[in-house]
């Protein structure tokens, strides 16, 4: 029996923050379901080439700090694809401080990406999306917007953020746009620190998660219908359940 087309085949989606690490992962993973993907980046361009080169996605740069560009960058993806099925929010920061420690930097440096340029991508994608009909939108989260780190205060806001904006835009977008999240537990790209072991040994499944396993979600949100919005799926090994 011949195999089906992908239901992603040929559909237009950006990936932000696609160089590396999961956005690579989601990136390559869309490209083999026969999407057309675009690739944004902002400072890691020698990644951003080689993944593109191996998806045959287009690129787009663009400082997510900025709303202009924000807009520019849709503007473009407009200009070469005509349309946009889907966007995947993926970009992102992290950093660790003592909460006692955190400065207006600290805090503006997280948020400005994590949660204020995800809105303004969402909006400029629900517009672009509207024109042709509708989409798909799916946020990356996190499990530290789920659960409290103690050191990752700043972090974890941004990513409860995040969940709740997708609650919200599910509702503010539809019924043309479904918006739902994803949340990774542990996906490690090198060598586990101390807290990252203890994180996977409190893991029911008793192990790291991978980037193609967050793909595989986030391709599952990607194609399902408009019964399915304002969701957030953990794929953490049950992490979250603990």
């Amino acid at each position: 029996m011949a195999s089906q087309p992908s239901s992603l085949a040929g559909k237009v989606i950006l990936v932000t923050g696609a160089a590396k690490r999961i956005g690579r992962g989601i990136a390559l993973h869309l490209a083999r379901a026969g999407a057309r993907v675009a690739i944004h980046y902002n400072g890691s361009q020698s990644e951003a080439q080689k993944t593109a080169a191996e998806s045959g996605a287009s690129l787009f740069r663009a400082n997510l700090e900025s709303v202009a560009e924000i807009a520019r960058m849709f503007e473009e993806v407009d200009r070469q694809f005509g349309h946009l099925d889907g966007l995947v929010n993926n970009a992102a920061r992290f950093t660790t401080i003592d909460p006692l420690d955190i400065t207006e930097a600290d805090w503006d440096f997280i948020h400005s990406v994590n949660l204020k340029a995800v809105f303004f991508c969402c909006q400029h994608g629900a517009r672009l999306m509207k024109k042709s009909g509708g989409g798909r939108i799916v946020n990356i989260s996190s499990l530290g917007g789920i659960r409290p780190w103690a050191d990752h205060a700043h972090y974890c806001a941004s990513k409860a953020g995040v969940i709740m904006l997708t609650r919200a835009l599910a509702k503010g977008f539809a019924p043309e746009i479904t918006v739902n999240s994803v949340a990774p537990g542990v996906i490690p790209f090198g060598p586990l620190d101390l807290e990252a072991e203890s994180m996977v040994r409190a893991t029911p499944a008793q192990r790291p998660g991978t980037a193609e396993e967050i793909a595989e979600a986030v391709s599952y949100f990607l194609c399902a219908s408009n019964f399915i919005t304002g969701q957030v799926l953990a794929v953490d090994g049950g992490l979250s359940q603990r």
